[in-house]
C-alpha cells in the first residue's frame, strides 16, 4: 500500500511539474500561426533545429540549419538584438530549444505552430 501511494504521489509532483512549465514557456515562447510566421519571419532570423539530414530534405527559404543537438556550441551564431524564429518537424525540438537560448538571455522567441510538417509556403530542396 505505501509503494502504491509513493506512486502517486511522484506521478502528481510530475503532472504539476509539466503543468507550471508550460506556463512559464508561454512567458517567453510566444507560438505563431502559419500566417503570423511568414509576416515576420524574413525580419527575424530563421533557426531550422531539425538534423542536418532533415534540412536538407526540405526546409523554409531563407532558414539557416543549427541542429538542436548542438546548439550548445553554436548559440553564439544567434543574435540577441533580433527576433529569433524557430521551428523543426513538429514542435518539441524548437520548444526545448528556445528553454535553452532564454537560459542564455536570449528574450525574443517564437516558433511555428505545427512545425514544418505543417507548413505550405515555399521549400528548398538540397
Amino acid at each position: 500500500m505505501e509503494i502504491l501511494w509513493l506512486l502517486i504521489i511522484v506521478i502528481v509532483s510530475y503532472i504539476v511539474f509539466v503543468f507550471i512549465s508550460k506556463l512559464l514557456q508561454k512567458r517567453y515562447l510566444k507560438k505563431l500561426s502559419q500566417e503570423e510566421f511568414k509576416k515576420g519571419y524574413r525580419k527575424a532570423q530563421l533557426i531550422d533545429v531539425r538534423e542536418e539530414k532533415e534540412f536538407n530534405g526540405g526546409h523554409i527559404l531563407g532558414a539557416r540549419n543549427i541542429p538542436a543537438s548542438q546548439l550548445r556550441m553554436r548559440f553564439s551564431e544567434i543574435r540577441k538584438d533580433k527576433p529569433v524564429y524557430l521551428y523543426c518537424e513538429g514542435s518539441a525540438r524548437s520548444s526545448r530549444a528556445a528553454q535553452f537560448l532564454k537560459k542564455k538571455g536570449y528574450t525574443d522567441l517564437y516558433y511555428l505552430e505545427g512545425g514544418f510538417k505543417k507548413w505550405t509556403g515555399k521549400i528548398k530542396k538540397k
